[in-house]
């Protein structure tokens, strides 16, 4: 592996900040942590190079799997102090959301730091060891049976949600997709990329929920607002109007259209399919000794190509949102991957091109440089 290229000594800029928000600069070394929140952010970042870029180029990966539960370790507590803060809701009251993993493991540290028990709708996807793990650490898990007929398993969790919510007065659903807490928790990931990178030409981020890659993103642009974002979707995935099919890969992509997302920060989309992921995954385990989950492999993989067609010299800030822990059984499990299909080839060089993001149904990578919200006008962005 050949070594990165050295970060320029400049000074940082500072974007507009409200009473209370905290500097860029990041401490030397963790200090001690007291608690189990103080465990989360100033995560490293790691230069990924060969065998996803050539000799030379490469991109910043943010190790987001550093944090207890991965990346919604942020805001998941920032959700729930937020709401604690404006008396939404009451000590002691239930939380209940829906997830696909990541959030519950966030969700179960917050109830645990807040003293709130925890409930959790997931659906038959959620990977048995992190049902374990989940109600190892006191949250209870509640999965649904039955897809529902249009919103797949993510509508059926959210009504089970809603059932719940009537079922224990006085709980609170932190409404991941459409909170708008969930997009300001990340301003410290935000200024800690900046004061390890100094400078970001390129970010790139998996859109499930939306949150990440609009908070940072949102940040970042007032420090750089030449920046360009690349959001990374899966192949069956609605958010950026593909017809919602059922997906394999958990922790990005929705069958909903959740309103965090903020499409007019987009530069460019891209779908990335199963197959392609896990090979992603699996050569960054080999090569790099970090790699996560489908969200992951999809995002190193749009990354890679990113370096090796932009100019020399451009820096891009990937997010990896977790580690591999949990995907033992699924994206490391040859069994598993064989049965579905997903060993084989390697991804091909580059993606296709879509002139608009409806042009035609993707089944591999793809990209689009023309995003919209699929609900509202039919508006152009180009970033």
């Amino acid at each position: 592996m050949q070594s990165p290229p050295a970060l320029p000594a400049r000074p940082l800029p500072v974007p507009a900040a409200g009473p209370g928000t905290p500097g860029p600069a990041a401490p030397l070394a963790p200090a001690p942590a007291s608690t189990v929140s103080g465990l989360v952010g100033n995560t490293p970042v790691l230069h990924i190079s060969a065998p996803l870029t050539p000799p030379g180029r490469g991109f910043w990966a943010k190790l987001e799997g550093s944090n207890p539960g991965g990346i919604k370790d942020r805001p998941a507590l920032h959700m729930v102090e937020r709401a604690r803060a404006r008396g939404d809701m009451r000590p002691g009251a239930r939380i209940i959301e829906s997830t696909s993993g990541t959030l519950g493991l966030g969700l179960a540290l917050a109830g645990m730091v807040y003293g709130h028990p925890v409930t959790l709708v997931t659906d038959p996807g959620l990977e048995p060891a992190m049902t374990r793990l989940l109600t190892a650490y006191g949250a209870d898990v509640d999965a649904v049976a039955e897809p529902h007929p249009d919103g797949g398993w993510q509508q059926a969790r959210r009504d089970r949600v809603a059932d719940l919510l009537g079922r224990h007065p006085g709980s609170w659903c932190p409404d991941q997709y459409h909170n708008p807490d969930n997009t300001t928790a990340y301003l410290p990931l935000a200024l800690e990329l900046a004061a390890q990178l100094v400078h970001i030409d390129v970010l790139v981020c998996s859109v499930g929920t939306g949150g990440h890659s609009a908070g940072v993103s949102r940040v970042l642009r007032q420090l750089y607002p030449e920046l360009r974002l690349v959001g990374v979707d899966t192949i069956g995935s609605t958010i950026f109007g593909q017809p919602a099919r059922p997906r394999l890969m958990r922790g990005l992509g929705s069958s909903i259209h959740p309103r965090n997302v903020a499409y007019e920060q987009f530069s460019e989309v891209h779908w990335v399919a199963p197959a392609e992921a896990v090979w992603t995954c699996r050569k960054l385990a080999a090569s790099h000794y970090a790699t996560g989950g489908w969200s992951v492999g999809a995002v190193a993989l749009v990354a890679g190509w990113l370096s090796r067609t932009l100019p020399s010299g451009t820096r891009i800030a990937a997010v990896f949102p977790d580690g591999p822990q949990r995907y033992l059984s699924t994206v490391y499990d040859d069994a598993y991957c064989a049965a579905h299909g997903l060993l084989g080839a390697p991804p091909p060089d580059a993606p296709e091109t879509l002139r608009h993001t409806g042009e035609r149904e993707v089944i591999r990578w793809s990209r689009c440089e023309r995003v919209a919200d699929p609900l509202g006008p039919a508006e152009v962005h180009s970033r």
